[in-house]
């Protein structure tokens, strides 16, 4: 298994980036499209909770997921297994976010993906660890961007 682990600290209450983070129906207010991140389709009613169901589909695969644990505001877990296109095998997908009160108004945010790779897909496991890397980095710098306000 493979962990990648992205952090930043936004300047706002833990209540209020997670609120943002859980909104999944409201993400493309502040996570743009990507080539590997296309929108998120939630598939069930309600305020995200244990047992939300969701796809997002990109052109590199679908990840259909659920919601495995949420605490507010502290913690959110997803499994989101990959489904490549062509269908050449799925990659076990899980997501954490991590929120941590700094002080009153800060808030530190760990997010890591881990990814459980099949053995036939293991010599393409640098490409998907690049492509997860960089899209860690992008969602952890939209999100403090459009929670910081800018």
């Amino acid at each position: 298994m493979v962990e990648i682990k992205t952090e930043t600290e936004i300047d706002r209450p833990a209540e209020t980036v997670f609120d943002v983070i859980v909104d999944f129906r409201g993400q493309h207010r502040w996570l743009t499209n990507s080539s590997v991140y296309r929108g998120t389709t939630v598939h069930t009613d309600g305020a995200v909770a244990v047992g939300t169901t969701y796809r997002e589909s990109a052109p590199t695969g679908d990840r259909n997921g659920v919601v495995t644990a949420l605490e507010r505001p502290t913690t959110l877990t997803c499994s989101q297994p990959l489904t490549l296109k062509p269908r050449v095998g799925t990659v076990d997908v899980t997501l954490r976010y991590t929120l941590t009160a700094t002080g009153p108004t800060s808030t530190h945010v760990e997010r890591v993906v881990a990814l459980a790779i099949p053995w036939w897909l293991v010599p393409m496991q640098p490409v998907l660890v690049r492509i997860f890397r960089t899209e860690s980095k992008r969602t952890l710098a939209s999100l403090k961007a459009f929670a910081n306000g800018s």
